[in-house]
């Protein structure tokens, strides 16, 4: 049904409503204002509906990082390391109303809280992977500011092959010369049942230190490059005993995108100039 002031959609027996803003900026049924959800592109493609919703700084994050598997929100803070606590809860709370997520609350006093995908947030899932091969292939270049140990470390603390560890605690640790201080030391403790990051020493022995340029270890977690090729070029140096030098990549799997084919680099289109914005 569509009216003037909104469109309740079906799918799959659940109610999705979402509001389609009008010019007088009258909210829809879902109770949703333009600035809850977007300004409307006025249009009945359905693509653009979508975008109204989606097309907010930061939501496509969100959902590609609840779909990686963070429910809880300093998870989902860990992965937007520079989105402001502020933006991220109001996003989470935009995606609530639209029914793309479900709140829920753990524990008699409810304290516990996490962030559950829906079927229509599930329904994503191929639209942050096309979104990720194509960013992939053709916006090949990464600019300095798009270099983050925080978000690097994060990812591959949740790409971890625990099995394929030694038994027992392993500590890797992470030096980047030449990022930020501050951030250029990070300790990844491996346990059979949890991962860890700390960028602070946490005092246990170090099984394996690696140390290279940020954006050589980002190349080779997207990759671009791979780990003995990286090792072989110097460009990433491997500490510890022999054995477990050589077992080190394969403690990560590989992420999602790092398979993606790469076309020549004649083919790729100039990456745009970013307009400088805050991160908040």
């Amino acid at each position: 049904m569509v009216d003037a002031t909104g469109r309740t959609i079906w799918r799959g027996g659940r109610l999705l409503q979402y509001q389609i803003c009008t010019e007088a900026g009258q909210a829809g049924p879902g109770g949703l204002t333009s600035g809850e959800v977007g300004s409307s592109y006025y249009q009945f493609c359905p693509v653009a509906k979508a975008m109204e919703l989606l097309d907010e700084r930061w939501t496509l994050l969100v959902i590609r990082e609840l779909l990686s598997g963070s429910r809880r929100f300093n998870e989902l803070r860990r992965g937007l390391p520079r989105m402001s606590p502020a933006l991220l809860s109001k996003r989470l709370h935009q995606l609530a109303r639209a029914g793309v997520l479900e709140r829920r609350t753990e524990g008699a006093d409810g304290a516990g809280v996490e962030y559950v995908l829906t079927e229509a947030g599930h329904e994503l899932r191929p639209v942050i992977e096309a979104l990720g091969a194509w960013g992939t292939r053709w916006i090949g270049e990464l600019g300095d500011r798009d270099l983050d140990p925080k978000l690097l470390l994060w990812d591959m603390r949740r790409n971890v092959e625990r099995r394929a560890l030694p038994p027992g605690r392993t500590v890797i640790e992470f030096t980047f010369p030449d990022a930020a201080a501050g951030t250029r030391h990070w300790w990844m403790v491996i346990t059979p049942d949890e991962v860890d990051v700390c960028d602070a020493d946490p005092g246990h022995p170090v099984a394996v230190s690696v140390t290279a340029s940020l954006r050589r270890m980002v190349e080779v977690w997207r990759g671009d490059l791979g780990w003995y090729d990286a090792i072989r070029s110097g460009g990433l140096e491997v500490y510890g005993p022999q054995a477990l030098r050589r077992a080190l990549p394969g403690w990560f799997s590989r992420p999602p995108f790092a398979s993606v084919p790469r076309p020549q680099a004649h083919h790729q289109p100039r990456p745009a100039v970013a307009t400088p914005v805050s991160d908040g």
